[in-house]
């Protein structure tokens, strides 16, 4: 064809829109002060990030939770999200986080559109010995590794990254130890600088190199001893396991300690990587300890580039 237009797409698209929200669970109170202190010095929900950054826009998640300094009301908000409660038939009787998730899901989406926003950044507390732990869905998510790259680079605190099999489109800000109820400066300051660092890197995001990042993967659970009878638990994390978070755990290695003094040993057919050791929310979940396994992604560069449009006669 003598007259057409060439069309030459280079694409990787802008982050221009990123949501930081705390106070998903209510008494994790580093993202909930921390969120609080960027509406006070943002002047509003909505800020920039910068020049060049993108539009932030910030994010109280469970104010009625927060209100009470509980993790949740009626059910765990970290656990609405799915398409199937998003997009489920309202009702009065709904439990308020189910009408939270979807009032979140209008603010920040919906879910998976176009319109949706393109980082969240979602702000956690754990009770376990984990530091700043950046949580992402896939060990293909090219955005969250880059972030955690330039974290790990500079934040002064142990950095790790963990990734479940995909179940959502977020990166969850995890950092202890801090026991819920309760806000440590230490624990803030290196959550304030994960985010401040975050909107860094998502501002020169086009500038990256390839680089190798160590990702920890997560293989299952393992829940306390219980009675079978009571079902309530008949042992505690064994000291020498206690605040070893993403420390190689072997077999024949100490698990738990019955409370009559005898040493539970873990019988895993692998060395895994524990994580969310003893948490205090996960009690009610069953979980006693998460193992990972460690691998090594290797990430590609991101660059920004722009579509041109060449026209041949």
């Amino acid at each position: 064809c003598l007259n057409c237009h060439i069309i030459l797409v280079i694409f990787t698209t802008k982050l221009s829109r990123v949501a930081v929200c705390g106070g998903t669970h209510g008494n994790e109170l580093s993202g909930v002060y921390l969120v609080r202190e960027l509406l006070r010095t943002g002047g509003g929900a909505a800020a920039a990030a910068g020049e060049g950054g993108p539009e932030v826009l910030t994010v109280m998640s469970n104010p009625r939770a927060v209100q009470q300094c509980r993790r949740y009301v009626e059910t765990d908000l970290n656990r609405c999200f799915t398409h199937a409660i998003l997009n489920g038939p309202p009702s009065e009787n709904a439990p308020y986080e189910i009408t939270r998730s979807r009032e979140l899901n209008a603010l920040l989406g919906p879910k998976g559109s176009p319109e949706a926003a393109d980082l969240v950044c979602d702000l956690h507390n754990t009770t376990a010995n984990m530091g700043l732990c950046l949580i992402a869905y896939s060990d293909c998510d090219w955005i969250c590794l880059q972030i955690f790259r330039h974290l790990q680079a500079s934040a002064r605190r142990p950095s790790h990254v963990k990734s479940f099999h995909p179940i959502s489109v977020l990166a969850a800000m995890e950092i202890g130890p801090q026991p819920h109820g309760v806000v440590r400066s230490n624990v803030f300051t290196a959550m304030k600088l994960g985010v401040r660092h975050t909107l860094d890197w998502v501002g020169m995001f086009n500038s990256g190199k390839d680089s190798c990042v160590e990702v920890y993967t997560m293989v299952r659970n393992i829940d306390y001893p219980r009675d079978k009878e009571t079902h309530s638990i008949t042992a505690a994390i064994h000291p020498q396991l206690q605040d070893r978070d993403f420390c190689l755990l072997r077999p024949g290695d100490p698990l738990f300690q019955t409370f009559s003094g005898e040493t539970l040993r873990y019988k895993g057919g692998e060395p895994l990587y524990p994580f969310f050791i003893n948490e205090c929310a996960y009690y009610e979940k069953g979980i006693a300890v998460s193992l990972a396994r460690k691998t090594h992604v290797m990430v590609p560069a991101i660059r920004c580039f722009h579509i041109f449009t060449l026209s041949k006669k």
